[in-house]
């Protein structure tokens, strides 16, 4: 499957997961849906790595890759809860989510850039202009 489609499911993946943590949030205190969250991503993690080794697909995991998947597993903890209690303070969907993700599409930028030692063209640039620009838009008046 070309990477595209890829990332556009992986985009209606976290369009529901933001979404309906907005509806939880109201009805859930933020760390027990954090919680409840993690626990049926890790099943369906499970689920899927048990499908991988029937199959008799090679588990690669070294130290590195183990320890990196556990920093990022903090970061998506803290921004399950974080996300949880921003809509609990009544910040709509529309509002909230594209502040967040669009903070995060920065920020994840920056460190390409100044971790990973990665380059932007001129539109890409642009592109994270406008983000800005969409976000100080967005957040004005909440």
């Amino acid at each position: 499957m070309h990477w595209l489609v890829l990332a556009l499911l992986t985009a209606f993946s976290l369009a529901l997961y933001n979404f309906f943590i907005k509806l939880a949030s109201d009805h859930v205190q933020a760390a027990v849906g954090a919680v409840v969250l993690q626990l049926v991503a890790a099943a369906l993690g499970a689920v899927w790595l048990l499908k991988l080794k029937l199959q008799g697909l090679p588990l690669v995991a070294t130290p590195k890759g183990l320890g990196l998947a556990a920093l990022a597993g903090i970061g998506v903890g803290l921004a399950e809860i974080l996300t949880f209690v921003v809509f609990s303070r009544g910040v709509s969907s529309s509002v909230g989510t594209p502040v967040i993700v669009g903070g995060s599409v920065l920020l994840t930028a920056a460190m390409g850039i100044v971790i990973a030692r990665e380059t932007l063209s001129m539109p890409q640039i642009l592109g994270m202009v406008l983000i800005v620009g969409g976000i100080a838009l967005l957040a004005r008046g909440h």
